[in-house]
């Protein structure tokens, strides 16, 4: 069972581990940066406890790709473009000890699912499901030995250990500790000590969360559990999305052969306990909360790869076989719509409708050439072209107006008291109505650009009126996303604090001190 792999095996591993890990590197150099990466960037710039969306560890991995690599978009995506390798070494760590043969397949199926190709951008998901696979193989180790000795419960506070690193970098590492405890109080109750050991190990990642909220607005809490959740209300495309995402993720084949052989497939599950456990829960709980919001693809990554050994230990070897080929011709459709994409020009995309946001991405540098004045500072109308702007220019560029319920880490970052007084040019894509603007500022005008065939607009405000954009967008800001629960004790809010002067702002037109 445990015999050493055949050379056909570990030349399958080696083949598809480097060229997945090939592809990842091409698109990590040539693709460019996303949105999200680029407000990320800014907390590898800006390194802290924690930041306005999410805890800290994606903000710290960048911190040190930046230091270490230097400051490009490839340096930030280096821990995602090496993720699913490290992913593949933690499964051999956690399972080869039962059969090295199976956890091998269960590798090769991994790495051969289109995502682990095709996915070069760094997210907040990406250390939480480093942390997450570590943790659970540290725990499926502890599973193993028979007795409770101190290796045993090492590996018990070493899972908690990687946990607690996992909830720094995202709240869904949660859902990981919840199966851990189903599993102890269904199955294990008499290791209590190794929980007990593991949730003492994971607990200083939340003290430290819960410390740098109170210092800043409970941030993290208003996103994700007030201001994200408003408004979203059953609908069925939204369960249905659900199970679409998990036949995609694990692809046509995995699910139709993983179907065909649903008795094995069970019969493992009821004598893998462990494994069933922290499969079944994490899918049960992004089931519920698809009944009323929409679940994303990568919401659900950190316990993605536990099917792949799942369906490796369940199922014969000759069927295993089969599986993986027609996973790799499901990825052989991917990598032939990637060729095709870079096969192209930037002008072969002008009758999409995103072709105005390709060039914003291909063509950032010339754009802002065109923007960029002296002694004028430079805006956007939402996150997501500010980040860019601003990652392309090495200088912050906040967020003119209310902008959404996500992405506000300038609420953390910048007061707009600092520009009372100067010159603004706030960009955009669509012809803007400078009555909007008038009240802000002494003057407007309006500066059109195009770029590639594009037209981009910018709004030109004179002597910026600090004042009256507390008194009304600020106050907005504040009506909408900080009306912080009274029972949540408060060291610090840098919005209030910037504002108002206080750490709880009942009046935010009071001026600050």
């Amino acid at each position: 069972m445990n015999a050493p792999l055949s050379p056909s095996l570990i030349r399958l591993l080696l083949w598809t581990g480097v060229l997945s890990l090939l592809v990842r590197t091409w698109i990590g150099v040539t693709f460019p940066i996303t949105g999200d990466e680029a407000y990320f960037y800014w907390w590898g710039v800006y390194p802290d406890w924690g930041y306005y969306d999410h805890p800290p560890m994606a903000g710290w991995a960048i911190a040190a790709m930046l230091k270490l690599f230097g400051d490009t978009t490839f340096a930030m995506r280096i821990p995602a473009l090496l993720l699913p390798t490290a992913l593949g070494a933690a499964l051999w760590w956690g399972f080869s000890n039962v059969d090295r043969e199976k956890t091998a397949w269960a590798i090769v199926l991994f790495w051969l699912t289109p995502i682990n190709w095709l996915n070069a951008l760094i997210t907040t998901d990406t250390p939480l499901i480093f942390w997450s696979v570590l943790s659970i193989c540290a725990l499926v180790r502890a599973e193993q030995r028979a007795h409770q000795d101190r290796n045993t419960y090492a590996l018990h506070a070493l899972s908690g250990l990687f946990l607690g690193l996992g909830f720094l970098s995202k709240y869904f590492a949660v859902v990981i500790g919840f199966a851990y405890f189903v599993y102890f109080m269904a199955f294990r109750r008499e290791r209590w000590l190794g929980l007990a050991l593991l949730v003492l190990a994971a607990t200083p990642g939340p003290l430290v969360n819960l410390w740098w909220n109170m210092g800043h607005g409970w941030a993290n809490i208003m996103f994700n559990v007030y201001n994200r959740n408003q408004g979203e209300v059953f609908a069925w495309h939204k369960p249905a999305l659900y199970l679409l995402t998990w036949a995609y993720l694990l692809t046509p084949g995995f699910v139709w052969f993983a179907w065909k052989e649903r008795t094995a497939m069970v019969a493992f599950t009821r004598q893998h306990k462990l494994l069933a456990t922290l499969i079944v829960v994490p899918l049960a709980f992004f089931a519920l909360i698809a009944l009323k919001k929409v679940v994303g693809l990568h919401w659900v990554l950190n316990f993605y790869p536990l099917f792949f050994a799942w369906l490796a230990f369940a199922l014969p070897l000759a069927q295993i076989k089969r599986t993986s080929q027609w996973m790799a011709v499901f990825l052989g459709v991917h990598l032939v719509a990637l060729a095709a994409m870079y096969s192209t020009q930037l002008s072969d995309w002008k009758s999409v409708k995103i072709y105005p946001e390709i060039v914003r991405s291909y063509r950032t540098q010339e754009l802002l050439a065109q923007v960029q004045a002296p002694n004028t500072v430079l805006m956007a109308t939402s996150y997501t072209p500010a980040s860019i702007y601003g990652q392309t220019l090495k200088t912050y560029v906040p967020v003119f107006g209310t902008g959404s319920f996500h992405a506000r880490q300038d609420d953390l970052l910048v007061n707009f008291a600092d520009f009372d007084g100067k010159t603004v040019r706030i960009i955009g894509f669509s012809l803007p109505n400078l009555d909007a603007y008038r009240a802000y500022f002494d003057s407007v005008s309006l500066i059109t650009v195009s770029q590639d065939g594009v037209p981009f607009y910018a709004v030109e405000g004179q002597n910026f009126k600090w004042a009256v954009y507390r008194d009304t967008v600020l106050k907005d800001i504040f009506q909408t996303r900080h009306q912080i629960p009274s029972w949540l004790p408060m060291t610090g809010c840098p919005f209030c604090q910037h504002y108002c002067g206080e750490v709880r702002c009942s009046n935010l037109s009071d001026s600050a001190d």
